[in-house]
């Protein structure tokens, strides 16, 4: 193994949480005036801290989003979490393996920390990052002043678990958080089960994987 450290984003890459949270936020940003297609929500937001919405339908209507948005936003999305949300397939057993070569791994996700925490904990891998319940291998774009892509959180990641950016691995599935890796100057590991692999590699992906079952093979 030739990194010191594994950054995992959460949302599509631990868990298999970007198809329900993608479908309702099209579904309620229709709803509030502003078409909005499960692909364009994919294309426009996936990877992205919630700024990022307020911002982008700013810029493009001159609009706002209602106050309340990002709450009434998660309650949605919480609630299907609860109730549907599956870790991805394979994710187990890379982390038994890095657990099994003494490679430490964090979470590095735009998501807030409560949006980890019920996605982590419904999956059966909360355990596994809590850091004892103090949560210091989990990392939120809340955390950091700008979020993916800039390399701020992968930074101050790899700073918290005292590892050198160069000596640090990513795994991502976006093109925002792949951008966010390079710009911290470390190895990023596309998973294309959500996005095109040619857009992973425009964003500078160090390699590509489409299943979990592959991803070992590649850092060795």
């Amino acid at each position: 193994m030739r990194y010191d450290l594994v950054i995992f984003d959460n949302d599509g890459v631990l868990v298999d949480s970007e198809p329900v949270s993608n479908r309702i936020l099209a579904d309620y940003l229709t709803e509030l005036g502003h078409p909005t297609t499960y692909e364009d929500s994919l294309r426009d937001y996936m990877g992205g801290a919630m700024h990022r919405i307020h911002e982008v339908l700013l810029q493009r209507s001159g609009k706002r989003l209602p106050a309340g948005f990002d709450e009434s936003f998660h309650a949605r999305v919480f609630e299907e979490f609860r109730r549907s949300l599956e870790p991805v397939a394979g994710v187990g057993e890379v982390l038994e393996k890095l657990d099994t070569d003494g490679v430490p791994y964090c979470v590095g996700s735009s998501g807030s920390h409560e949006r980890i925490r019920v996605a982590l904990t419904k999956t059966g891998l909360w355990e596994r990052f809590d850091g004892g319940g103090a949560g210091a291998r989990i990392f939120s774009s809340q955390d950091v002043a700008r979020g993916k892509p800039a390399p701020d959180l992968f930074l101050y990641a790899a700073q918290e678990m005292g590892v050198a950016p160069e000596r640090c691995a990513v795994v991502e599935d976006s093109p925002l958080g792949v951008r966010a890796a390079v710009a911290a100057g470390m190895d990023v590991y596309g998973f294309t089960a959500m996005t095109l692999a040619e857009k992973l590699a425009e964003a500078g992906a160090t390699a590509l994987f489409a299943q979990m079952a592959e991803l070992s093979a590649l850092w060795q």
